[in-house]
């Protein structure tokens, strides 16, 4: 480590000692780690009340799960001051400044920001109570989308949605701390944006966060695209637009965060391919009506007679194809997850695969690249919308279905 890397961690350190001292606190982030943790990617740390006493409460963020741990404040900085060093990048809130430390192998920025202050007493959060929502239930948008009724209550059969929202929301804002979030605006496109639950919980939970959020919603049906931008209007999002069309024909010129929820078949390809063109910073994606290799689909001998039952090897396609995808967006630079979401409404698809960009390529990664033509072989798929995209061998008007 560098003399000047140590000195500005030191210097990160010692304003978050004052910002506790000050009752200033609000939360840390710690991101990129580098240490001996297998696992390991994240941590967040929070003030609560436990019990009557203030304690730091750290949110470790591992790949397949997240673990919750409760300290003193003398214990908790003494594991933030260890964490620090094994970690890359740390985002410091306060009630008054946003502070960021970067590090790479050769210097350490530390950048302060300024901002609103507001009372430090919303900062503490009791341990026992109800959990977190990341979109407030008085939001007037909720009543436009007949979620909550005049008092702000949420509508009984309404109540699914409700938790829909926010777990989409909780997805996003975990992984939008991974990408650039010192980004003042963000261009993001919703295809298939239907009624707009998740467009316009998005955009209110962006402005909370102090961004300016430039959505277009993107739908077939045009009795919803009225709608929604009536209601947008209404409640004056007024960088919310919606847009009657679908991939083939809303191509935009830039894009931070791409999301496509149940795109059909390979619309969803044609989806990802727009983020991976665009060089979007966080691709969001729940596949459904996996057709595309299901007649390609041979069995390899060893697993015939486990998919000569129709619904396996239904399945099995479909996990093949998913795994396709997430290979091609790693191999294009992309840190790529696949994990169960919530079910939205109608259908019983409730797969995620989310991608945030790491790095810029040239060329994909020959190891990966190598990988999938394996499994291809394996299958004897001779063909895969995404790879051909990708690859310059499909024109964007062969898009398939769009449910």
């Amino acid at each position: 480590m560098s003399v000047f890397s140590f000195e500005q961690e030191q210097q990160f350190f010692h304003e978050i000692k004052q910002m506790l001292e000050q009752q200033a606190f609000e939360r840390l982030i710690l991101s990129q780690y580098k240490g001996e943790l297998a696992q390991l990617e994240k941590i967040t740390f929070r003030v609560v009340e436990l019990h009557g006493q203030k304690q730091l409460s750290a949110l470790y963020h591992h790949t397949t799960q997240d673990v919750t741990k409760n300290y003193s404040f003398e214990e908790g900085l003494q594991q933030i001051e260890q964490l620090i060093i094994q970690c890359k990048q740390a985002n410091l809130f306060s009630t008054t400044q946003e502070i960021q430390l970067k590090k790479n192998k050769k210097k350490a920025l530390l950048n302060m920001g300024k901002k609103q202050a507001v009372n430090a007493t919303q900062t503490i959060q009791a341990h026992d109570r109800e959990k977190q929502r990341y979109v407030q239930q008085g939001n007037a948008f909720l009543k436009e989308l007949g979620i909550t009724d005049e008092k702000g209550q949420i509508i009984p059969s309404m109540a699914r949605k409700w938790k829909q929202i926010n777990k989409f929301i909780e997805i996003f804002a975990s992984a939008y701390e991974q990408i650039d979030a010192s980004q003042q605006e963000l261009r993001i496109v919703d295809f298939g944006s239907g009624k707009g639950y998740l467009t316009f919980a998005l955009y209110d939970y962006l402005q909370e966060q102090q961004k300016t959020p430039l959505i277009t919603g993107v739908e077939l049906r045009p009795n919803l695209v009225e709608f929604c931008q009536n209601v947008a209007d209404k409640v004056h999002f007024n960088h919310l637009d919606f847009f009657e069309g679908d991939v083939r024909s809303y191509q935009p010129e830039k894009l931070d965060v791409m999301i496509a929820l149940h795109a059909c078949d390979i619309a969803t390809d044609f989806a990802i391919h727009t983020g991976i063109r665009l060089n979007a910073s966080m691709i969001m994606c729940a596949p459904c009506c996996h057709k595309e290799l299901r007649p390609q689909l041979h069995s390899p001998e060893v697993l015939q007679p486990m998919l000569q039952f129709g619904i396996h090897a239904g399945q099995q396609a479909e996990m093949l194809t998913d795994t396709l995808r997430a290979l091609l967006l790693k191999a294009y630079g992309y840190e790529t997850k696949v994990f169960e979401f919530v079910s939205l409404e109608h259908t019983s698809k409730n797969k995620m695969i989310l991608a945030t960009k790491r790095k810029n390529v040239s060329e994909p990664d020959a190891k990966i690249m190598a990988q999938i033509q394996a499994l291809k072989e394996m299958y004897g798929i001779k063909k895969q919308t995404l790879e051909l995209l990708l690859q310059d061998q499909l024109p964007i008007e062969n898009i398939g279905c769009k449910c």
